[in-house]
């Protein structure tokens, strides 16, 4: 990953306006801000959440709160706590998530 020529600054993530994206069931809030072509999210998952869709886009993913199951296309489950992360990159693995119990998630792809 090359981080472009980023000034220093921070991020109240409170401030940043949310969009809302339906899975099978349930729904994910984003909070998003993009530095050239690196998008940083806070991602907060509703209670039930499933996504709708396989995933291929590589991330690096840090549990904040919460409990978030990622299954992995070979069939592998991987579950996340507070202070688990993943990681993978692009067109490596497909993956797609889903919470029982909602959960926090900060994601840098």
């Amino acid at each position: 990953m090359h981080l472009p020529a980023i000034p220093f600054g921070t991020t109240n993530w409170s401030e940043i306006e949310p969009t809302h994206h339906a899975g099978i069931t349930g729904s994910a809030t984003w909070r998003t801000r993009t530095f050239g072509n690196i998008r940083v999210r806070m991602v907060e998952y509703s209670p039930g959440y499933e996504a709708d869709h396989w995933c291929d886009k590589g991330h690096i993913l840090l549990c904040l709160e919460g409990e978030l199951e990622t299954e992995l296309k070979d069939g592998t489950c991987v579950t996340l706590t507070p202070g688990i992360s993943y990681q993978v990159g692009d067109d490596v693995m497909a993956h797609r998530s889903k919470t029982r119990t909602g959960a926090v998630l900060f994601i840098v792809d």
